[in-house]
Parts: structure tokens; C-alpha cells; sequence
């Protein structure tokens, strides 16, 4: 392009050296040179003027027709916005087919597709979104999403701003019988994509797994209670050459035992909403935990427990209980002997945080993302040795749901780990008293 203006610049400069050379010819052949040059220059003018004028018409005319055919600067001047409009146009073209390749990939999926605005305004959704979320094409387009999907968990959900994990066990409404499991995926400044999938069979399967560990756990306990009563009834005097067998029976039965007791606490945990509330006094929490922790210990660890703040909590005592006692119990067993294990109630950016630090053996960031799974283990050993079932990270995990806490976890290998619980204002009760524990 460049090359083409500097040839066409070069004529044109040509031409007008050629038209002011004619003059000063006829100026020296007849006379009145000064005459003969400013008739040039006016020539000149006037030519430009004319040629500035018919430029201007059209551009505004947006015409993409050329109707100078020569070398000069002006026909290089009207072909550069024709070849940028033809390469807008162009660009223009590939635009619009992958935004209809987009729209008809998303009209075609299954799941409901939802463009939302930075205020949750509805700028497009596919057809599945008609037929999940009920959404009707044109007059719900421009409409609060979360006035026409009116779910109170869906609108604290969009305006909690962290969507880092789904929505499930969303009822459709469309229809009750459907669940939906949303989940938003930022993808430009100001846009979101909310993609709703119908996960009604997968809650039914979810549903007959939790039926059946119930079920099975319930059925395991009569026979593993019988099975304990016996072994305890067998003296070690009576037979002592069986004494390590019975002894390692006994530790068995008592291991299954708690399996059993742990998938049934899991499995009614599942089947709840809600909890019953009252308030539950952190003080006497601290003070049970830290009688736990000393006699699950028998002196191998420094064991410091503190409250920062005089904050009670308002849940249920129970569960509240099982969820802190397992993850100081897990403290113990993963710590070793001469470790430091450190429980803490403190308010923090607004959140009550209970907190269990120690020194343990360190979990690997691998593991991060899935210790909270029932049976995970970080390995095919550890809860076996340290007398473990697996179940109570999952415990803590279903717990904090049904208070609306969230469970965070820091750990580094050889260094030790911290098991955060951070609880909302809204589960918040003023303590009459503080109370430092020692």
C-alpha cells in the first residue's frame, strides 16, 4: 500500500511539474511570465479543490465504486477506505458466521444456555432453555434472570458472585420433577454464560447409592454388635495362645463398628435440609474438645486451645460437635509424637472461623481437591494405621453445608496442615462473657 501511494504521489507531481513548466515556457515565448505561472498555480488550485470536493461527496456517499481509473495520488486516495472497507467486511463476514456456528451449536445442545450482562440482564438462550428454565424467545430477552427463574437459592447464589462451584439439586421451573444443576462461566468483560443441565437422573442414582449404604450400614450393625459381644465375652486367659488373634478381632470389629456408625451419621446428613437450631455456647465447645484431644493423645502432644472472640454459633450442638471433634481428631492421629496441635475460635474478615492447626506429616496440594470424598485416602495406608475410617472429612463437609459454612484447607508436606470452618454472620450469637482457655 505504501509502495502504491509513493508511485501515485510521484505522478501526480509529475503532472503538476508539467502543467508549471508549460507556463514558464509560454511566459518566456510571449511575455508575462508571472501572469503565465499564477494562471498554473489557479489552475492547479482549482483542479485540487474539485477533486477535494468530489472526495468528500464520496465518502459520504459510503460508496465502495472507484471512478477514477489512473496513477495519480487522488486514485490512490480513493482506493485505501474501499480495500479497508472491503477488509472490515470481510472480518465483518467471519464474525457472523461464527456467531451463527455459535448459535446453532448452543441452539442444538441439550443443556439450557443462557447469555447474561454484567446485571444479569438476558441478552440470548438457546431453545433448552425454553423447555428447562422456561424462558420464552423474544419477550424474556432483556429480563433480570433471577426475576424470571424465581428460586430465592438461585438469586443468592447469582448475587453471592462466587461461582467457582455449581448449583445443584435446582427444582426446574418448568417442572418440579426436574433437578438442575447450574453453573456460570464468566467468558467476556461484563457477559456470563449460565448453562442449566438436567441432572434428574443422576440425583435418582445419587439417591439409590445413599438408599443403599443406609440400608446395608443399618443391616451391618445388629450382626457386628453380636460379633463384638462375643469377643469381648472370650478371656485372653482361656485361650492364650490365641490372645493376638483375638486381640486384633476385637480392633477389627471395633474399626467396622465405626465404619458403620460413620456411613450411617453420613447417610442422615444427606437426607436433611435443614437442621434443628439453638445456640451453642463455644466456651463449653473448646472445653470438650480440648478433654478429647488430651485423652485421644495420652501426653505425645502439645495441645493449645484459644478463644479470640465471644462469639457463640447458632446450629445444632450434635453436629457441630462431630464436625470439630473430627477434624481434632484427625490433627491427633496425623501428628506425631512431641507434635504441636493448635485449636483456635477467632473472628476473621467478618466470619467466625474455627480453626485446627498441627504439625503433622503435611497433605500434597494432589490430594487438596478431593480429601473431602468419603473413603479418599492420601494413602492405602494411613487411615488403617491411625485407626481411620475415612468418613470423617466428609462428615465435616456435609455439616458445614446444612450451617451454610465452608470448610478451607492449608497444608504443606513436612510442615503440617490447618482445617479452617468459616461461618457467616447470620450464624452469629454476641457471648455474654469472654473467656480466654489457656
Amino acid at each position: 500500500m505504501n509502495g502504491r501511494v509513493e508511485s501515485a504521489f510521484a505522478t501526480s507531481l509529475w503532472h503538476a511539474a508539467g502543467v508549471i513548466a508549460v507556463a514558464m515556457l509560454l511566459g518566456l515565448l510571449v511575455g508575462g511570465l508571472a501572469w503565465w505561472l499564477f494562471a498554473a498555480t489557479a489552475l492547479l488550485l482549482a483542479h485540487t479543490l474539485r477533486q477535494l470536493r468530489r472526495y468528500g461527496f464520496w465518502l459520504q456517499s459510503n460508496s465502495r465504486q472507484v471512478d477514477v481509473d489512473d496513477n495519480t495520488l487522488w486514485a490512490a486516495l480513493y482506493r485505501i477506505p474501499v480495500q479497508r472497507q472491503r477488509r472490515e467486511l470481510a472480518r465483518r463476514r467471519r464474525l457472523i458466521q461464527l456467531l451463527r456456528t455459535f448459535r446453532t451449536t448452543a441452539a442444538a445442545l441439550p443443556d439450557a444456555t443462557v447469555v447474561l450482562d454484567d446485571g444479569g440482564a438476558i441478552l440470548w438462550f438457546n431453545a433448552a432453555a425454553t423447555r428447562l428454565l422456561g424462558l420464552s424467545y423474544p419477550q424474556d430477552l432483556g429480563g433480570h434472570f433471577s426475576n424470571l427463574v424465581r428460586s430465592p437459592r438461585v438469586t443468592r447464589w447469582l448475587q453471592n458472585g462466587d461461582w467457582s462451584e455449581s448449583l445443584v439439586d435446582v427444582p426446574a421451573p418448568t417442572d418440579d420433577a426436574l433437578r438442575l444443576g447450574l453453573r456460570i462461566i464468566p467468558y467476556a468483560q461484563g457477559r456470563r454464560l449460565l448453562v442449566a443441565r438436567d441432572t434428574s437422573k443422576l440425583m435418582q442414582l445419587e439417591q439409590v447409592r445413599r438408599d443403599f449404604v443406609a440400608n446395608v450400614s443399618h443391616e451391618l450393625r445388629t450382626p457386628l454388635t453380636v460379633v463384638h459381644g462375643y469377643l469381648d465375652l472370650i478371656e485372653p486367659e482361656q485361650a492364650p495362645e490365641l490372645e493376638p488373634i483375638l486381640a486384633e478381632l476385637r480392633t477389627q470389629s471395633r474399626r467396622m463398628t465405626q465404619i458403620v456408625e460413620d456411613l450411617l451419621t453420613l447417610s442422615r446428613l444427606e437426607a436433611q435440609d435443614s437442621l434443628p437450631e439453638e445456640r451453642v455456647t463455644m466456651s463449653t465447645v473448646l472445653q470438650t474438645l480440648r478433654r478429647e484431644a488430651e485423652a485421644l493423645s495420652l501426653g505425645r502432644h502439645v495441645i493449645s486451645v484459644s478463644r479470640h472472640t465471644d462469639i457463640d454459633l447458632r446450629g445444632s450442638p450434635k453436629e457441630l460437635h462431630s464436625a470439630f471433634s473430627n477434624l481434632v481428631s484427625n490433627a491427633v492421629r496425623y501428628t506425631p509424637a512431641g507434635g504441636r496441635i493448635e485449636i483456635s475460635w477467632e473472628l476473621h474478615d467478618g466470619l467466625a472461623v474455627f480453626r485446627v492447626s498441627d504439625t503433622g506429616q503435611g497433605i500434597a496440594p494432589s490430594h487438596l481437591p478431593r480429601i473431602t470424598e468419603r473413603f479418599y485416602r492420601v494413602s492405602s495406608s494411613r487411615s488403617r494405621d491411625t485407626g481411620g475410617t475415612g468418613l470423617g472429612l466428609s462428615i465435616v463437609k456435609h455439616v458445614l453445608q446444612l450451617h451454610q459454612a465452608r470448610l478451607t484447607i492449608e497444608s504443606e508436606v513436612g510442615v503440617g496442615s490447618t482445617f479452617a470452618c468459616h461461618f457467616g454472620s447470620e450464624r452469629h450469637y454476641a457471648a455474654t462473657a469472654h473467656e480466654e482457655i489457656g
